[in-house]
């Protein structure tokens, strides 16, 4: 299975969502990264379930319990693991969809892939429970890229049709991605967030779901990073980003956007101020030819609506040959999108780790 990821700095992910629990392995971690426990746990508190009705109602704790790789405060530069316990599980209402798979989940390709031996319970390995160890990855690198001068951070761009303010892709910085943190529901504009709840709340009433985009920035990265052709910026992170059960869409500054434009609004043009080389725009992300160019990294994520809703669906069930209802049981948010910002920075902190250890060693000055 291929749960590892990482050239450098690598991360494998083990556990399944109703198993004993799941965990995270971090080989190549920088040693003397003091250890931020209380940034930890904060980070794995902004993704956890349970907290308010924009959320499934199970209810995890998420406490990592570190087994090894940290020493007297510090990482200590051998393997970091840490176990997250399952303990809100109810099997019982996953038991049926092996002969009935649920429309939008691995139920079927699961199934396929590994001949019906892999654990069903809740998704299994394909659930977004397993977001929680990468969470706790992602919160070690962000302490390590706060070494370097580089901050992460992320708002929801959208919920269903409402857009939030988008951030100014020359001038987001890291007071403003510190502030989005600190927020239940990291967005811009305060009517926008209004706007998104009752969106959310309309769908949960429906016994339906929603989805939205994530945008995420990081600022303070060198320039210089990445390897093209075939090991750009935009495909390490990316590459980890598709590993996100839900991402279904990924785009580098402009984007799509770029199809509507012309190559004279399109380009981002190249100044000087106080020795630095900056661009009067920002339509290519901070990302040039695959390599970072000293701008704000900026980047989207789509995340589709939640696939278990409790309406009533046709699926096909694959002990008769026949179309049948199903209804499924079991406790799910009506959107995903409220918690998973954490995750999407966790995903583009660990890409950049991956990249900073491998262009400049374990520390840069």
């Amino acid at each position: 299975m291929g749960s590892v990821w990482g050239h450098t700095v690598k991360i494998s992910i083990f556990g399944e969502s109703h198993g004993g629990g799941i965990g995270v392995v971090l080989d190549g971690f920088p040693a003397g990264i003091p250890y931020d426990e209380a940034f930890a746990l904060e980070e794995m508190s902004r993704r956890a379930p349970g907290k308010n009705k924009q959320s499934t109602a199970r209810k995890e704790a998420d406490l990592p319990k570190i087994l090894s790789g940290i020493y007297e405060g510090c990482t200590a530069g051998t393997p970091v693991c840490a176990v997250i316990e399952n303990t809100d599980t109810r099997s019982g209402d996953y038991k049926n969809f092996t002969d009935q798979p649920r429309p939008g989940h691995a139920d079927y390709t699961g199934l396929l892939r590994f001949g019906g031996f892999n654990d069903p319970r809740g998704g299994g390995h394909f659930s977004g429970r397993l977001t929680a160890p990468l969470v706790f990855a992602g919160a070690l690198c962000k302490m390590y890229l706060k070494s370097c001068g580089v901050t992460v951070g992320s708002h929801i761009q959208s919920i269903a049709q409402i857009q939030d303010t988008p951030f100014d892709d020359t001038a987001v910085t890291a007071a403003q991605l510190h502030t989005l943190r600190t927020q239940e529901y990291p967005v811009i504009n305060p009517r926008a967030q209004a706007a998104m709840l009752s969106a959310i709340e309309d769908a949960r009433l429906a016994q339906d779901s929603v989805g939205g985009v994530i945008e995420c920035a990081a600022v303070g990265l060198p320039a210089g990073l990445g390897n093209p052709m075939l090991d750009t910026v935009e495909g390490r992170l990316a590459s980890l980003l598709y590993g996100v059960p839900a991402v279904k869409g990924v785009e580098f500054g402009a984007g799509f956007a770029f199809a509507s434009l012309r190559g004279s609004h399109a380009n981002d043009l190249f100044y000087q101020e106080d020795g630095k080389v900056l661009t009067e725009t920002n339509n290519n992300g901070g990302v040039l030819g695959g390599i970072t160019s000293g701008m704000p990294l900026i980047f989207r994520t789509v995340i589709k609506p939640t696939p278990s809703i409790s309406q009533p669906q046709q699926t096909l069930n694959r002990m008769t040959g026949a179309v049948e209802p199903l209804v499924i049981q079991g406790r799910h948010d009506p959107c995903i999108v409220t918690r998973a910002a954490p995750v999407i920075e966790a995903a583009c902190a660990i890409a950049l780790t991956d990249l900073m250890v491998e262009g400049y060693g374990y520390a840069r000055t």
